[in-house]
């Protein structure tokens, strides 16, 4: 059985997601049939997401699925089990790289954005509803990556801004690490080790990426 406070916290993401893709959809320059196009990309890659965590959390309890598949779903989603999506994302999407939907700057742009802004979402929701005071400097962090991802967009090169982007999320994690007892990202800890991983898996992605097709990224 589900427990409600489970339900309430799907529900806070769900209407998170919701509105990041509103508007996205109301504030992009790009056209209708663009924005649907990119929206489907996301609403894909979110599904994406969700089955990963659920492989990641069969991976951390793999003796209890042996022994009763069904009891797995009693068990939480951990924080091991949120990092290991976001790997298997990043090495789904390096295996499918030439797909040209995946390799589209403007899709990419469009899922930064739409990322950035549920979280924004989830966050403000977190501090004024439930009084989460840690939600404060995530919701801190996140709008000031909003604003510099606005700001910045078109006016340097998309992969430097991807570059910007990701290593000002890193560092505002790592500082948030070490004046807060935790750190969360839709109620998932991020502990230090993770976001360092993270930022050097993505840094070595973005800079060999722009090494080999300068001109593509461009």
């Amino acid at each position: 059985m589900v427990s409600a406070s489970k339900l309430i916290s799907i529900g806070i993401i769900s209407l998170s997601i919701m509105i990041g893709l509103g508007t996205f959809y109301v504030i992009s320059d790009l056209s209708k049939q663009k924005r649907r196009e990119h929206i489907e990309g996301i609403v894909s890659q979110l599904i994406n997401f969700i089955l990963y965590i659920w492989m990641g959390k069969i991976i951390l309890n793999f003796s209890v699925f042996i022994k009763d598949p069904l009891a797995i779903l009693a068990y939480p989603s951990s924080s091991h089990a949120f990092y290991l999506a976001i790997l298997f994302s990043i090495l789904v999407n390096l295996l499918q790289s030439k797909d040209a939907h995946k390799n589209d700057p403007h899709f990419i742009e469009s899922l930064v954005f739409v990322s950035l802004g549920t979280v924004f979402v989830y966050e403000f929701i977190q501090l004024v509803w439930n009084s989460n005071a840690y939600a404060f400097g995530t919701l801190i962090v996140v709008g000031f990556l909003l604003v510099l991802f606005i700001s910045l967009r078109e006016k340097i090169a998309f992969s430097t801004l991807l570059i910007v982007t990701i290593t000002a999320w890193s560092g505002g994690m790592m500082l948030l690490a070490f004046i807060q007892p935790i750190v969360t990202l839709f109620g998932y800890i991020m502990t230090p080790w993770f976001v360092g991983l993270f930022y050097l898996i993505s840094m070595f992605i973005l800079i060999n990426k722009r090494r080999r097709e300068r001109r593509g990224w461009n």
